[in-house]
């Protein structure tokens, strides 16, 4: 009898620390660990060779830009599906102004990206309409703008711009951009707005958050950070066709979830979600093109992946609809 309720104590501590913050906290790191592991073994060790490790570096610069403006909407409980359009219009105004100045085609691209979120933000707030439907509706409104622009050939960039194809600049531009963003989040008071409205947006309002301007100051931001990455990518890249930014706000919505931030938002984002996440990511596609998969194998097997983590993390306690 003693024994039997001592294995149900101890099966319940287990069922405990499994659905406890502490470990689900940890899984991201964990399955960053294990990801690692899987690839290394099935690609006999060619995913952490110095020219692999080279190419996935560089395959992350302008999503993990991209992420951490999206960081913030998605922390807000809002979602956006922009990113890819809006990378893609973006680019087209970056290599069209690289022929005047790099300055200038710098500034063009953040202003359209900032547009584009104004836009969202207008009327998810101004009209109270979900997030996820404004930016379905955008999505596909910004696509076509791409598509027209580029319907007959591709968009050149300068050389100047191409010139500057350096892994140092991207390095730079992706970190300074983390750096600064690390610190709004965690030192200001933008942090700890944006965390409240996605805990509850009606407590939030009523402790004196300006709930609307900080949704839409979001979505603005995000749009510049995307406008601020179409210049990386135009630089690696050289001549923007219709395809530019394809699908890029699928691999941006995995990433974040793959690094443990809830789709929920709230108060249990970290800011460490984004960086776990672009790398789970890009080591994830990385090992499975190693592996000769064909694209259609590889959308499967991530999204198996990513329906698993979002089972083992997502917090049913605060489960709502997405903002």
């Amino acid at each position: 009898m003693e024994k039997k309720q001592n294995a149900s104590h101890e099966e319940s501590r287990l069922r405990s620390f499994l659905t406890g913050d502490r470990f689900k906290a940890a899984l991201p790191l964990i399955g960053f660990v294990i990801i690692i592991l899987v690839m290394h073994i099935m690609t006999n060790g060619k995913i952490l060779t110095p020219k692999k490790l080279r190419l996935l570096f560089s395959q992350i610069y302008y999503p993990t830009i991209v992420a951490t403006g999206v960081f913030f909407i998605m922390t807000l409980g809002s979602i956006d599906f922009t990113e890819g359009s809006t990378l893609g219009v973006a680019s087209i105004v970056v290599s069209v102004l690289s022929f005047y100045s790099i300055p200038l085609a710098i500034a063009g691209g953040i202003l359209t990206g900032a547009a584009i979120g104004a836009i969202n933000g207008f009327f998810h707030v101004k009209f109270r309409l979900p997030s996820f439907i404004v930016t379905i509706c955008t999505m596909y409104l910004f696509r076509g703008v791409c598509a027209y622009f580029t319907t007959e050939t591709a968009v050149p960039a300068s050389n100047a711009i191409k010139a500057l194809d350096q892994d140092s600049l991207k390095i730079t531009i992706t970190l300074v951009v983390l750096a600064v963003a690390f610190f709004l989040f965690k030192f200001t008071r933008i942090g700890n707005d944006v965390k409240a409205v996605g805990s509850g947006e009606t407590a939030a309002r009523f402790s004196g958050v300006r709930t609307g301007r900080v949704k839409f100051l979001a979505f603005v931001a995000a749009g510049a950070l995307t406008g601020l990455a179409a210049f990386v990518n135009v630089i690696k890249v050289g001549s923007i066709t219709s395809t530019a930014g394809n699908q890029l706000e699928t691999q941006i919505l995995i990433s974040l979830v793959l690094g443990g931030l809830p789709i929920t938002g709230g108060a249990k984002v970290r800011f460490s979600n984004i960086i776990i996440g672009t790398l789970m990511y890009a080591i994830l596609n990385s090992g499975l093109s190693i592996l000769g998969y064909e694209p259609q194998v590889q959308q499967l097997i991530k999204g198996i992946v990513f329906l698993i983590f979002v089972a083992l993390t997502i917090d049913r306690k605060a489960l709502k609809v997405i903002k």
